[in-house]
């Protein structure tokens, strides 16, 4: 979010970058932009294609999408270009649209993630009730009000820029403002999904063990009863979320029909058996849920820590080109890293983006 991105401070002018540097700069960060680009383009064609995939979970994915994408056509070209001349050449029209459409997508594309956390943490703790309130229509109204949040959040600081000649940066004016724009795009947020993806853990947790203690008092009740529910169940983010049951999840059935044509087992080794299962599900939980949230804060908390340092010591700290460029970037990034976490772990987007490479008829 360039609140404060790729500015080149005329009193903060270094020495003349080396063109080989620039080049190889460029070539870096367009290839990022594309491949941002060609992997939200991805999502959103997918979910687009794939009826198995129209599930109102996934319509919050695939405005994520969007978002980043527009992220990568709109914000990134333009960033590449002030970084490789080091001054705003393009005028203070392009200014304003550039600045509009970069503070507004990266608050909206942190909210979106925020959304999702609600949205999957109803899922798993009020799974029967809110299956009935999960309609594309509140899907629809969920996006729209992230995308009126982040517009409310971000108008003030682009009202308020004072702009500069050769200059394409937002540099807050007072304290109040400051924190009212980096509180509302990211801290609060941040603060939401903390305390809902920690929900959703403990929720998931419960739930395994409980499956599990099911499972085992069916089979000790009599000795040659099948259990009930799958070893095989799959450990996915969505496994953390939806109630329903994906299509592409293995048959109970034909799990119960397999079972039974093993050679039958002890009671003790299936318990030691189902007891692995579910710690290997409750470490992928906590691996999906710990990449969610570790790609978030490791690619937006620079950002904005900066962002509160510079602001608050703006007379005694003196603002580093380089840094400030990348950090920027840093946060850039997390709109190529969000289709890939919240997409690679699901089956049938794997399935769906394998048959969309691969040019097949699936519809």
């Amino acid at each position: 979010m360039s609140s404060n991105s790729a500015g080149m401070d005329s009193n903060h002018t270094g020495p003349s970058k080396n063109n080989g540097d620039v080049v190889l700069l460029s070539l870096t960060l367009s290839f990022l932009a594309i491949l941002t680009t060609a992997m939200n383009c991805l999502v959103i064609t997918a979910i687009i294609v794939t009826r198995k995939l129209h599930h109102p979970s996934n319509y919050l994915i695939c405005s994520l999408a969007v978002t980043d994408l527009l992220v990568a056509i709109l914000v990134m070209p333009f960033s590449i270009i002030y970084i490789a001349k080091d001054t705003w050449l393009i005028g203070e029209a392009l200014c304003k649209f550039w600045l509009s459409v970069d503070i507004t997508c990266c608050t909206c594309s942190i909210l979106h993630l925020a959304a999702i956390a609600v949205d999957r943490y109803r899922a798993i703790t009020d799974a029967v009730e809110y299956s009935r309130k999960r309609t594309s229509l509140r899907a629809a109204i969920m996006i729209s009000v992230v995308w009126l949040l982040a517009i409310v959040i971000s108008l003030p600081p682009i009202l308020l820029r004072n702009g500069e000649e050769n200059e394409c940066i937002i540099v807050h004016t007072n304290i109040a403002s400051m924190l009212y724009s980096t509180f509302g795009a990211f801290y609060i947020p941040l603060i939401l999904i903390l305390i809902l993806y920690y929900k959703i853990y403990r929720a998931a947790k419960t739930l395994y063990h409980r499956r599990r203690t099911s499972c085992l008092n069916k089979s000790e009740m009599n000795g040659h009863m099948l259990p009930k529910c799958s070893d095989r169940e799959p450990t996915t983010p969505d496994t953390l979320s939806p109630p329903e049951k994906s299509m592409s999840e293995p048959s109970t059935e034909g799990d119960r029909v397999r079972i039974t044509a093993r050679s039958p087992k002890s009671r003790r080794e299936r318990s030691l058996r189902r007891h692995r299962i579910s710690n290997i599900r409750e470490k992928k939980a906590a691996t999906t849920l710990g990449l969610i949230i570790g790609a978030f804060v490791v690619c937006w908390l620079p950002f904005f820590i900066h962002e509160v340092i510079y602001n608050i010591c703006t007379v005694s700290c003196s603002r580093s080109v380089a840094v400030t460029n990348f950090l920027t970037w840093l946060g850039y990034l997390n709109s190529l890293i969000n289709p890939l976490i919240y997409t690679i772990f699901n089956e049938d987007f794997k399935r769906a983006f394998q048959k969309i490479i691969k040019c097949k008829n699936y519809l």
